[in-house]
């Protein structure tokens, strides 16, 4: 029995031992030495010499018995017999009746005439005139279409193989990678692969939060809903601008579910095959049905949602075939099986209307910016993590961070953390979280930057004209602090404010914010009667805001109440009015613009002895907080209405 185990043993290993596979590579190796061989015995060999050689001892001796030019480029010398000493005759014995020696020409008008030279002392019966002849080397032919044929494939197969190995048991696929192309690539998500993100992660989005988890529980707790008659939505659409949290509530509701979670962007679907796009999401959809009740996240889905019919070419691209193929399948689940997909933009406008109709995305939650109470939130989320001095709060941070997305919260709590290793501290306060607040909102602080103190004085009184104006100008924000330290690429200096949290502005703040916007130009000229380039930024955005109360707010009278957005719609409408009513919206903005700076000039002339006092602090400390500014001009008039 113990002989038999071995040699079964043994019989074993040896069916498990590889052996060696037939490889088209050695075949190709093969026919190219085939053809290699023919091609060098198909050609008589001969005895290289020149043209010294066969004029003094061949031509001149009499023993040629016949030239031939052969294409134009060759001589072939025959020798007569007799004329073929016993050496010779031996070593050629073998191919006596073809030519023996040889030599190539350039031209054969040359050669011609350097025969003629050559037999001109030779009797003219005695003379050889070269034959031509034209021959064909099928061999050669046949290589030059051949071979670069076997090389391709000799190429293909290599990449072949590579990525099959790749692709391998080890890989994402296996075998074939061409059979995997229209697989989809998405990452599943399920058992001990669970993720540690939960609900109580997400801060600052508790309306957006209370839509989700609606959905999380019909996962759970399936019954509840449908005793009620109640169906789930199919399809949940997350909008919002960039860095608001979209993909992380996908991700704690991946948490909080505790089903399969697949999770897939909208650009891997796109490929340069025709049809693979379509394939890749039959694939996703076939395996979400497979482990269902599941969630198939597609992250950036206008890269394959985008609306159809705008195609100049109108052409039915793999984009828009894609696009039929994910609707006709979330159009298409039955009913017994609960998978839900979740999708992320941030450009809902660009997303195909039937992508958008109840049906398929049923529910579509806005994500947007958080107010100073989400913020304070999304502050305590990621402050616990760090290690904080006593001087820092939530709340104050909230306050100086207004339009701050939570991405951005993330950032400057990091840039904090990384402000306060550099100083080698054993803790967060809040001077390294106004320092990484700057450097988000005005960037990197450029201490080296060289300054004369002619332009540091023209920086200080700008900066001074937006400050001076902002305290004594009602529907002004409240400033913050004022700074003439570089940052950034250009900014030389900046006034930092708290912008109220508001949705609706009035005509009379808007015209305040010109103002402000303008006192910078403004104390220029009212101080060194010229004026710099520093104030660009300032004119472009008093430029848009004039244009945008004038053509889009109806704020002129003029004008009158019209809202002249250029609309873009199937029918390539663009600007709503004529010629005429362009020269008047340029008109009256130019003459909005010029009122509000005599106005802001008036403002300034008034309070030029205060200009001087901010000024001249400003450039001895770089650096002017709020307080500065009431020690200084006491208390701001209009405190009490903000």
């Amino acid at each position: 029995m113990t002989e038999n185990r071995k040699s079964n043993k043994g019989f074993k290993q040896k069916l498990k031992t590889p052996q060696p596979r037939f490889s088209l590579l050695w075949l190709y190796v093969v026919i190219m030495l085939v053809f290699f061989g023919v091609s060098i015995f198909n050609t008589t060999p001969t005895t290289d010499i020149d043209w010294n050689d066969f004029k003094s001892n061949m031509l001149q001796k009499g023993h040629v018995e016949r030239l031939v030019v052969v294409n134009n480029e060759k001589v072939e010398v025959y020798i007569l017999r007799d004329s073929l000493n016993a050496k010779r005759h031996e070593e050629i014995s073998r191919q006596v009746n073809g030519p023996q020696y040889s030599f190539s020409i350039g031209s054969v008008d040359f050669f011609q005439n350097q025969l003629a030279e050559a037999q001109k002392d030779i009797p003219l019966e005695k003379q050889i005139s070269p034959r031509f002849e034209t021959r064909e080397n099928w061999v050669s032919n046949i290589l030059s279409w051949i071979l670069p044929i076997i090389i391709i494939l000799a190429v293909w197969l290599f990449i072949f193989r590579r990525m099959s190995g790749r692709m391998g048991p080890g890989g994402a696929g296996g075998g074939n990678p061409f059979m995997n192309t229209g697989k989809s690539n998405a990452k599943l998500v399920e058992g001990k692969d669970k993720i540690d993100i939960n609900f109580d992660d997400v801060a600052g989005l508790d309306e957006a939060k209370e839509e989700v988890m609606e959905v999380v529980d019909f996962l759970k707790h399936p019954d509840k809903y449908k005793k009620l008659g109640a169906k789930i939505p199919k399809g949940v659409l997350l909008t919002g601008p960039p860095g608001t949290g979209k993909t992380l509530m996908a991700k704690a509701m991946a948490g909080e579910s505790g089903v399969p979670f697949f999770s897939i962007s909208g650009s891997d679907f796109v490929e340069m095959f025709v049809g693979v796009g379509a394939a890749r999401v039959r694939d996703l959809f076939k395996k979400g049905r497979e482990k269902a009740p599941c969630i198939i996240f597609i992250d950036e889905i206008e890269a394959i949602g985008r609306s159809r019919g705008n195609s100049k070419t109108q052409t039915n691209d793999e984009r828009e075939n894609t696009l039929n193929q994910l609707l006709v399948e979330m159009d298409g689940f039955s009913s017994e099986k609960t998978v839900i997909i979740l999708a992320a933009t941030n450009r809902p406008d660009l997303l195909d209307n039937a992508l958008l109709r109840p049906g398929r995305f049923d529910r579509q939650i806005f994500i947007g910016k958080p107010d100073v109470h989400g913020r304070r939130d999304i502050f305590k989320v990621h402050l616990k993590k760090l290690t904080l001095g006593p001087d820092v709060d939530a709340e104050e941070l909230a306050r100086q961070t207004p339009g701050f997305a939570g991405a951005e919260i993330a950032n400057v709590c990091n840039e904090a953390a990384i402000h306060a290793a550099r100083k080698k501290k054993d803790a967060i306060d809040s001077e390294d979280f106004n320092a990484a607040i700057d450097r988000v909102i005005g960037g990197l602080e450029k201490k080296n930057k060289l300054i004369s103190p002619k332009e540091k004085e023209i920086i200080a009184y700008h900066e001074t004209g937006h400050a001076i104006c902002g305290w004594y100008l009602k529907n002004a924000h409240p400033l913050v602090k004022v700074s003439i330290i570089p940052r950034g690429q250009m900014a030389l200096g900046f006034a930092q404010y708290i912008p109220k949290e508001q949705n609706l502005y009035t005509q009379e703040e808007l015209i305040d914010t010109i103002c402000m916007t303008l006192g910078g130009r403004v104390v220029e000229e009212l101080i060194f009667g010229d004026i710099s380039t520093g104030a660009q930024n300032d004119l472009e955005r008093t430029t848009q805001m004039a244009y945008s109360m004038i053509a889009l707010y109806g704020m002129n009278k003029k004008v009158g109440p019209f809202s002249f957005k250029e609309l873009q719609n199937e029918y390539n409408f663009g600007k709503p009015y004529s010629d005429e009513t362009a020269h008047l919206i340029d008109d009256e903005a130019r003459k909005f613009i010029l009122e509000c700076y005599a106005r802001t000039r008036e403002l300034l002339e008034k309070y030029k002895p205060q200009i001087e006092l901010i000024a001249k602090e400003l450039m001895e400390k770089e650096v002017l907080y709020r307080d500065d500014f009431v020690r200084i001009l006491g208390e701001r008039p209009f405190e009490e209405n903000e």
